[in-house]
């Protein structure tokens, strides 16, 4: 099945860890739901999906909030994909999100480039951005990273990120 191909692409940034029900108190680090720098708890991220844990809708809402999000006014297609690529790897969702963002006026795409309709919204480090400490692989350039950067959204939370990686996903390098 193809939805099963494509959930198992997004899987690949991931290792496949146990449950934490059945972790019996272990750590997780590859996600860094139980190891943290204390700057976040359990609980606050409980009601919050991880990418891998998402259907399609949700992922289309994540795509569409993180190019909400995009810190500059015009990105060439390519550079949009880029950054929806910590979302999904699926061409078809890749055009579904692209499409939904255009209807909803978040973005307008004309000849290959992508220009953002900010109108305000943008990711605040302070409170959108959680650190914390573990063993990851950043969802965007796939290198270790001892401190993983999430960034919070409506929809979820995407990452981890290293912290030039972040800066590149939001628009801000």
């Amino acid at each position: 099945m193809d939805e099963d191909r494509e959930t198992q692409s997004d899987l690949s940034a991931f290792d496949g860890g146990s449950d934490d029900s059945a972790s019996d108190g272990a750590e997780r680090t590859r996600n860094g739901r139980n190891k943290s720098n204390g700057s976040d708890s359990p609980e606050s991220t409980a009601d919050r999906p991880e990418v891998r844990e998402m259907d399609r809708d949700e992922r289309i809402e994540l795509g569409v909030d993180l190019l909400a999000h995009v810190e500059t006014d015009e990105l060439s297609l390519s550079d949009a994909v880029d950054r929806i690529e910590t979302v999904t790897t699926s061409p078809a969702l890749t055009r579904e999100i692209l499409d939904t963002a255009e209807l909803r006026g978040v973005i307008d795409r004309e000849e290959g480039r992508i220009q953002t309709r900010r109108g305000g919204t943008f990711v605040r480090f302070e409170s959108q951005v959680v650190k914390r400490d573990g063993d990851f692989d950043c969802r965007r350039c796939g290198a270790g990273l001892s401190t993983g950067h999430f960034i919070r959204f409506d929809a979820g939370e995407l990452g981890p990120f290293g912290s030039s990686c972040i800066k590149k996903v939001l628009g801000r390098e």
